[in-house]
């Protein structure tokens, strides 16, 4: 890390906004955010996944100019770092969500909006130049539903991201041990069952059984009419899933086991990836999140047939460390380690990815 005269360390890498996170925020805060389920082993696998696997670079590429630029849905996007859902933003930064899509807009990422936000998506989307979508937990009444797609819709979010994977709420220990509360000014605009729900549920012994709406591929079938935009399902693991997913007219899947907050040792992300793209066989984008901490892990999700990644905690560290501008410079780091990477291993565009690149 760079250090100039009488000044705190730069961050010159996703990391050193981790630990300088870490430093800043109350205890229980970033134990809420770093944290997963159970013994955190899915955490560790999203990781330990990524650096198992060995780039194969080729030689005597014309790699004089990179280019970055992906399609999703229409959207011509300068590169592939999405910024994921991530619910009360406000722990981390007075401006929260406002923050995160400023510095969204400034890098040129795409930003998805929590439906566990704690900012309205119209402010949001008053807020930022940036391309939007939005994530949804559903709720057990489809009028409510209905009706938060609509407001999404109509405030310019460019697609529909319904999660999947969550029936339940991991065991989320960690929390539990360091005593993590929500504040009682904290509100959830989009989301006010949640936000009630999970007070209940802390304030009692069994935050491990903390129930959600179980979700069907009937759910999914009336949110496909429903929707005005694409609607893409997060938190898909299993192959089979992803082809029912495309048979239903799907219009993208996340690979995702929820940054390891649900299900402890379920797989990596990165090794779901493989087989779920190859199933799908590019007949929809697939996109990724779940342990992306350099541009080397973007590199080798596009090799592996990924269409986009999208990252979650390394954005929050940057809001709470910088703001907007933390933010900025987070997706800059990675995008920047992207191209570097995208160079040394001799692929000029992401159009040239494809698995001989990896060992």
């Amino acid at each position: 890390m760079k250090r100039g005269r009488g000044k705190a360390p730069e961050p010159v890498a996703l990391q050193d906004y981790e630990d300088a996170a870490r430093r800043k925020l109350p205890a229980a805060t970033f134990d809420f955010l770093a944290g997963g389920a159970a013994d955190e082993i899915t955490i560790r696998w999203n990781r330990d996944a990524y650096e198992r696997l060995r780039l194969r670079p080729r030689a005597l590429v014309d790699v004089s100019t990179v280019d970055t630029r992906v399609t999703l849905f229409g959207l011509d996007l300068p590169h592939p770092i999405l910024l994921a859902p991530l619910a009360y933003q406000k722990l981390f930064h007075r401006d929260g969500e406002i923050a995160a899509a400023k510095g969204a807009a400034s890098s040129g990422a795409l930003y998805v909006v929590s439906s566990s936000a704690t900012t309205s998506v119209e402010e949001i989307a008053r807020a930022t130049t940036a391309p939007l979508w939005f994530q949804l937990y559903v709720q057990s009444d489809m009028g409510v539903n209905r009706e938060i797609v609509a407001r999404a819709a109509a405030a310019g979010c460019k697609a529909l991201c319904v999660t999947v994977d969550t029936p339940a709420v991991g065991a989320r220990n960690r929390e539990q041990r360091s005593g993590f509360t929500l504040p009682p000014q904290l509100s959830l605009p989009m989301n006010p069952q949640t936000l009630k729900a999970r007070r209940t549920k802390l304030s009692s012994s069994s935050v491990a059984s903390s129930r959600r709406v179980s979700v069907t591929w009937k759910q999914i079938e009336e949110f496909l009419k429903m929707s005005s935009v694409p609607v893409l399902l997060k938190g898909i693991l299993h192959p089979d899933d992803a082809e029912q997913a495309v048979s239903l007219g799907v219009h993208g899947i996340i690979v995702s086991n929820h940054g390891g907050r649900n299900l402890d040792t379920a797989m990596a992300t990165i090794d779901a990836l493989r087989d779920v793209a190859a199933r799908v066989s590019r007949r929809i984008p697939v996109l990724v999140d779940g342990g992306i901490r350099r541009g080397t892990d973007v590199l080798k999700a596009l090799a592996l047939g990924a269409s986009a990644v999208l990252i979650g905690r390394p954005y929050a560290y940057g809001l709470a460390v910088g703001g907007a501008e933390g933010v900025a410079r987070v997706v800059d780091i990675l995008r920047g380690e992207l191209e570097l990477a995208m160079a040394l291993s001799g692929r000029p565009s992401i159009s040239v990815m494809d698995p001989s690149l990896l060992a």
